[in-house]
């Protein structure tokens, strides 16, 4: 029989236990986060006859070597090592030793129960850095611009009223002019039109409008001294903003890029009606991966994007709750997919519509709708081909219908 080993995974010392196949401990020891612990962790393992390894984490230098030198790994969700504590130690333990002991030995009795990882390719790596990185910088991003828009209501409320997102480059630019009341007090049309024709202004207001709207605002009441202060804040956010903005642009250039060159990328980009629509295929191809066989069935896809309910049951008790443990990165754009897909599909829409006359809420509607999405997905997915609305059954029975 095979031994298996756990990994207790941290930023700097990984707790490492190996068990035979009867579950006697082998091994206990400690590895250093660097390039020479890793390496002789792996050459150890191997020497050991480890065959399965068990850690908290899919992803990461120390899975990448691990993976390299041939051995099964097994990432185990974290709210499953926290269930299974209970069944080796009933005072409620925990220690860095004692889970890399619970991981070992949940390779060694449950290796069954558990999916070993597949490496994916270069591209879908790439594709899933840019895609995060870009989602870290739109949540920094947002963050500021509240931030923003708080201390503009402070002491300038009109300010917040010209353009209608304070984070866009046409609005971080007139902030960057007028960063205060004193800096727009001699504001009018003219200057207000020469400033929208620099900085190409699409919007529909007219100029007038733009500025009576910054005179029709309250009044702060601020002194000098404050005034000058939020002025400076005020530069500041815009400072940071700005070049933020400019990333996030470029990012989802080089996403657009890179989704079309993948090979799954015009699978998912046919799901979409609108081209700007490739940050969110993008991310649904990043989440799934290559491996076809991780969602053996609907259900397991549904359930990983958070689309499907988790059933309690209990006697003549049964509820259907939301489902927290899942990819939320997935669920988010498949939520996505299916908010935008409703406005132009008949068949997405009914299945709205239906939801929402059940008395199901709008979020609760979406992910009936997004459940449905996922057959779709992974059908078009497993077959490597793109979506045909000839062949959608449903949609062809609903025009049927209503024709």
């Amino acid at each position: 029989m095979d031994r298996s080993a756990g990994i207790d995974w941290a930023s700097e010392r990984h707790a490492i236990c190996v068990l035979e196949s009867d579950g006697c401990v082998v091994e206990q020891s400690v590895s250093e986060h660097d390039a020479n612990g890793l390496s002789a962790l792996c050459a150890r393992l191997v020497e050991l006859g480890v065959k399965r390894v068990a850690l908290e984490r899919p992803d990461g230098v120390l899975v990448e070597q691990l993976l390299a030198a041939e051995l099964i790994v097994l990432a185990i969700h974290p709210n499953q090592v926290k269930a299974a504590r209970p069944r080796f130690s009933v005072a409620g333990g925990k220690s860095d030793g004692f889970d890399a002991y619970l991981l070992a030995e949940l390779a060694r009795t449950d290796a069954h129960r558990f999916r070993p990882l597949q490496p994916d390719h270069d591209a879908t790596k790439a594709l899933r850095a840019l895609t995060r990185a870009r989602e870290d910088l739109v949540a920094t991003r947002v963050g500021l611009a509240n931030q923003l828009r708080a201390e503009l209501e402070r002491f300038w409320p009109g300010a917040t009223h010209v353009f209608a997102e304070i984070d866009s480059p046409i609005a971080l630019a007139f902030l960057e002019r007028y960063p205060g009341p004193s800096d727009a007090h001699g504001l009018g049309s003219k200057r207000m039109a020469s400033f929208l024709a620099r900085h190409n202004y699409s919007g529909r207001r007219t100029p007038h409008e733009l500025v009576k709207r910054i005179r029709d605002a309250p009044k702060g009441t601020a002194g000098e001294l404050e005034l000058e202060a939020r002025r400076g804040v005020v530069l500041a956010l815009v400072a940071a903003l700005k070049p933020l903005v400019e990333e996030i642009k470029r990012l989802s250039s080089e996403i657009a890029a890179a989704v079309r060159a993948h090979p799954d990328g015009p699978i998912l980009l046919s799901l979409f009606r609108d081209p700007k629509s490739t940050v969110t295929a993008a991310r649904i191809v990043a989440e799934l991966g290559d491996n076809r066989a991780r969602y053996p069935n609907n259900a397991a896809l549904a359930a990983d994007a958070g689309m499907s309910p988790v059933a309690l049951e209990s006697g003549k008790r049964k509820l259907a709750c939301f489902r927290r443990a899942c990819d939320h990165r997935l669920r988010d754009a498949i939520s996505t997919l299916a908010d935008a897909s409703r406005h132009h599909n008949p068949w997405a829409n009914d299945i709205y519509q239906r939801a929402r006359a059940r008395g199901c809420d709008h979020p609760h509607a979406i992910r009936i709708l997004g459940r449905a999405r996922t057959r779709i997905i992974r059908r078009i997915w497993q077959n490597h081909e793109t979506y045909n609305p000839a062949k959608h059954g449903g949609l062809q029975r609903l025009i049927t219908t209503q024709g």
